[in-house]
């Protein structure tokens, strides 16, 4: 599933072509993806200048003049295409299409349909029952030790489930959480309540410095992703842990081999040696 860093990367790969564009058409392909598109979807976009695009947690927020907010959810295999409008026929899973006025398309590809893509009016996007719950964003000055300290104190489950967990921090997902985990040396079954505050301060910029590193490389490409120019993400190459069952931890002066295990349904990899 796509996580923060890949809808990050999404996002600055839509910026150039949609931001400040109005979008002339809109083409709807299926009515449901995850959940029904509004059947006036079309209608309120059409027309509308896009002010600007967000990412929140794992969602897109596409701004648009009339105060609507698109929507969108990339699920576990969307992503979006941008080509110039031309004959070529569309793709399978190409299920919705946006014209900007200057000839660029913005494609949603999602070929297992888990993905989101709906609209709601700008006062209500903080109460939306997507976002009203979500935590603060880890990239942001609001992630520090103190806030990470005092979600975690009465937490009984495992540090990773905790960190996963949308309302103790926002965007945070499993590939990323087992990178972070391991740099920090703390083992994913630690409950979260035992954590100390010098282990929280140690993770917390660890947790930023993962998420920045792999916005650089462009994500990670691990089965359907990719940039909306069709390129891999890069950040797989860079993984400490994560999909490296059997092979040394790369932690220096560390000798231990990265395990798997499943938490919460979940792969995990972790060191066995330096991560207790």
């Amino acid at each position: 599933m796509p996580e923060l860093p890949e809808v990050e990367t999404t996002r600055r790969g839509l910026v150039p072509i949609f931001e400040k564009r109005k979008i002339a058409k809109v083409i709807k392909r299926r009515d449901k993806i995850r959940i029904p598109i509004p059947k006036d979807f079309e209608k309120r976009i059409e027309g509308q200048r896009v002010i600007s695009i967000k990412r929140r947690a794992k969602y897109l927020q596409i701004f648009l003049g009339s105060d609507d907010v698109i929507i969108c959810h990339l699920g576990m295999s969307g992503k979006f295409i941008i080509r110039k409008k031309d004959d070529q026929d569309f793709e399978k899973h190409d299920h919705v299409i946006f014209e900007t006025d200057n000839g660029d398309m913005a494609i949603y590809n999602d070929p297992r349909r888990f993905g989101v893509i709906t609209i709601c009016k700008g006062d209500e996007l903080e109460n939306h029952k997507l976002f009203k719950d979500v935590a603060v964003e880890p990239l942001g000055n609001e992630f520090n030790g103190e806030y990470l300290l005092k979600k975690i104190k009465s937490r009984k489950a495992p540090i990773k489930t905790t960190l996963l967990d949308q309302k103790v921090v926002a965007g945070l997902g499993n590939i990323y959480v087992c990178e972070a985990l391991n740099l920090s040396k703390i083992s994913p079954l630690r409950i979260a309540s035992s954590l100390t505050p010098d282990e929280i301060e140690k993770l917390v910029p660890i947790i930023r410095g993962v998420l920045n590193r792999a916005i650089e490389a462009g994500g990670s490409s691990l089965k359907d992703f990719a940039k909306v120019d069709g390129e891999l993400g890069y950040f797989q190459h860079q993984f400490v842990t994560y999909g490296r069952e059997g092979e040394g931890c790369k932690n220096e002066n560390c000798l231990g081999t990265i395990l798997r295990m499943t938490q919460s349904g979940r792969s995990t990899f972790y060191c066995s040696s330096c991560q207790n």
